[in-house]
C-alpha cells in the first residue's frame, strides 16, 4: 500500500468515525426534543428521498471515479458530461420523491418536508459527484474534511433549532446547511484543480450514453441497498402511524450505528484475495476466514452487550421511546449476518463475480417488502424487525453458498469451528451482563463485559496474543 493510500485510509477513516459519533448524538437529541411521532416524521421525510438518491446519481458516480483514476487529464471533460446528466436526474428524483409522498396520502406538513428534503437531496448527489472526481485523484483528505464538516454544521445549527425554536421544516433546514457545506468544500477543491468551466454541463451524447451503460449495475446495486434499508419505515408508516416509524427510528439508528465498523478490515480483504484468486486456493481459504474470524469477533460483542442493554440506553431518547428496547434487543442481530456478509461480498467481487452479488441483493430486496407487506399488519414494528433479520440471513447465506465454488478446499466445518467458540463466548457474556447490570449498573457493565468476552476468547483459544499484534498492526494505517 502507498503513502498515498495509507494516508487516505487514515484520514477519511477517522472523518467517518466523527461524523457517524456526531450524526447520531445529534439525533438522539432530535428524539429527544421532538418525541416519537414528530420523530418518526423527520426520519421518514429524509428516508424518501434517500432512496432516490438512487434516481438522482444513476450509478454515475463510480464511473467517474473509475474513468478519473484511468485517466486523470479528461477528468473536467468528464465531469461535464457528468454535470450535463445529472442535473435532469436531480429533477426527477425530487419530482419522484413529492409524487411517492402524494400518492402515500401523507399529510400535508409531511409532505412539505419531503419537498424541502429535495433540496438536501440535490446537494447531496452534487457534492457526492464532485468527491468522486477528487477520488479519482486520490484526494480524500477533501472529502475527509468536507464529510465531518458538513455533520458538525448539521449538528450546530440542529442544535440552535432544538434549543431555541424545536421545528421540522428547520432541522430540516440543518441538514441543507450540512450539505452546502460539502458542496461548498467539494466546488471550491475541483475549482482550484480543474477551474471553473469543469462545473458547466456539457452534453454529449455518445459519450453520456456510454457512462449510462457503464452506470447501470452500480445504479442497480444502489437501488436495491436503499430499497431493502429504507422500505420498512414507510410500510410502517402506512399500516401503523408515524410514532411507530419514530420509535423503529431510534433503534434503527442505534443498530446501524456501527455499521462502519468492518470498512477498515474489508478494505485490506478486498486486494488481498484478487492477488490469491486462482493462484493459491490455500492463501485464499486463509484470508477468508481470517476475514470471517474478524466480523465474528466485531459482531458478537456489538450485538449481544447492546441487545442485554437496551432497555438502559434507549431512555437516552427519553420516555416516550420504551418500546423501542424491545426492537433494539433484536433488531440489533441483523448486524451479524450483515458483518459475515463483508468477507463474503468482498470474495464474490474479487473472483469477478459481481453479477451474482447483485442478483443476490435484489432478491433480498424482494424478500424484504414482501415479509414486510405480510408481518407488519400484523406483527406491527416487529414484523419489520422479523422482516430485517430474515432478509440479511438470506443475503449471507445465498452468498455463503458460492463461496465452495471459488475455493474448493472450503468447508462450512471449518467455518463453524471459527465461530462456534466466538458465539459461545458472546452468550456468556450476554448472561454475565444480564446478571450484574442490576447491581452494578449499565454503564459500568459494559467494561465488565468486554473484560469477560476477551477473556473467554483467550480461554477458549479463539484469540490469541499474535491476533492481537495483528489486529493492532491491521488498523494502523501502513505504508
Amino acid at each position: 500500500m502507498t503513502h498515498q493510500v495509507a494516508q487516505n485510509t487514515a484520514f477519511l477513516t477517522l472523518a467517518s468515525v466523527g461524523q457517524k459519533i456526531i450524526a447520531f448524538v445529534y439525533f438522539l437529541f432530535v428524539a429527544r426534543v421532538m418525541m416519537p411521532q414528530a420523530t418518526g416524521e423527520y426520519f421518514l421525510a429524509v428516508s424518501i428521498t434517500v432512496i432516490y438518491t438512487v434516481v438522482a446519481d444513476l450509478g454515475v458516480t463510480p464511473v467517474v471515479i473509475r474513468e478519473v483514476a484511468k485517466d486523470p487529464a479528461h477528468a473536467a471533460k468528464l465531469l461535464s458530461q457528468a454535470l450535463s446528466i445529472k442535473l435532469p436526474l436531480l429533477v426527477l428524483a425530487s419530482v419522484g420523491a413529492v409524487v411517492t409522498g402524494r400518492l402515500l396520502n401523507y399529510s400535508p406538513e409531511l409532505q412539505y418536508l419531503i419537498l424541502l428534503a429535495c433540496v438536501v437531496l440535490s446537494l447531496d448527489a452534487l457534492h457526492l459527484l464532485f468527491y468522486g472526481v477528487l477520488r479519482g485523484f486520490q484526494r480524500l483528505r477533501y472529502e475527509s474534511l468536507g464529510v465531518f464538516t458538513g455533520q458538525l454544521v448539521t449538528g450546530l445549527v440542529g442544535g440552535i433549532v432544538l434549543w431555541r425554536a424545536p421545528s421540522l421544516p428547520l432541522l430540516v433546514v440543518a441538514l441543507m446547511a450540512g450539505s452546502l457545506t460539502n458542496v461548498v468544500v467539494a466546488g471550491y477543491n475541483i475549482v482550484k484543480r480543474l477551474g471553473a468551466r469543469a462545473l458547466q454541463p456539457a452534453f454529449d451524447r455518445i459519450a453520456c450514453r456510454r457512462i449510462l451503460i457503464a452506470a447501470f449495475p452500480f445504479a442497480l446495486a444502489a437501488l436495491f441497498v436503499k430499497m431493502y434499508s429504507y422500505v420498512d419505515s414507510i410500510l410502517i408508516s402506512k399500516f401503523l402511524d408515524t410514532t411507530a416509524v419514530g420509535i423503529y427510528a431510534l433503534a434503527y439508528k442505534f443498530t446501524y450505528a456501527f455499521q462502519f465498523l468492518p470498512l477498515a478490515f474489508t478494505a485490506a480483504l478486498y486486494p488481498g484475495m484478487s492477488a490469491v484468486i486462482g493462484k493459491d486456493p490455500a492463501e485464499l481459504e486463509r484470508i477468508f476466514l481470517k476475514g470471517m474470524w474478524y466480523m465474528a469477533m466485531l459482531a458478537t460483542p456489538i450485538v449481544l452487550g447492546l441487545s442485554a442493554i437496551a432497555p438502559e440506553v434507549v431512555r437516552l431518547a427519553g420516555e416516550g421511546y420504551s418500546q423501542a428496547a424491545m426492537v433494539l434487543s433484536v433488531l440489533v442481530f441483523v448486524l451479524i449476518p450483515i458483518f459475515l456478509d463483508f468477507p463474503v461480498g468482498s470474495l464474490l467481487n474479487a473472483s469477478g463475480r459481481q453479477a451474482t452479488k447483485t442478483a443476490i441483493m435484489g432478491v433480498t430486496m424482494l424478500i424484504n417488502v414482501v415479509l414486510n407487506l405480510l408481518l407488519v399488519p400484523r406483527l406491527g414494528i416487529m414484523g419489520a424487525v422479523t422482516a430485517a433479520l430474515a432478509c440479511f440471513c438470506f443475503m449471507f447465506v445465498a452468498g455463503l453458498f458460492f463461496v465452495p465454488k471459488l475455493i474448493p478446499t472450503f468447508r462450512l466445518r471449518h467455518l463453524a469451528g471459527i465461530l462456534l467458540p466466538i458465539f459461545s463466548s458472546g452468550v456468556v457474556m450476554f448472561l454475565a451482563v444480564l446478571l450484574t447490570k442490576p447491581f452494578v449498573g449499565w454503564i459500568f457493565v459494559i467494561p465488565l463485559g468486554a473484560a469477560i468476552y476477551l477473556a473467554l476468547l483467550l480461554f477458549t483459544k479463539s484469540l490469541h496474543l499474535d491476533d492481537l499484534r495483528f489486529l493492532l498492526k491491521s488498523v494502523r494505517p501502513r505504508v
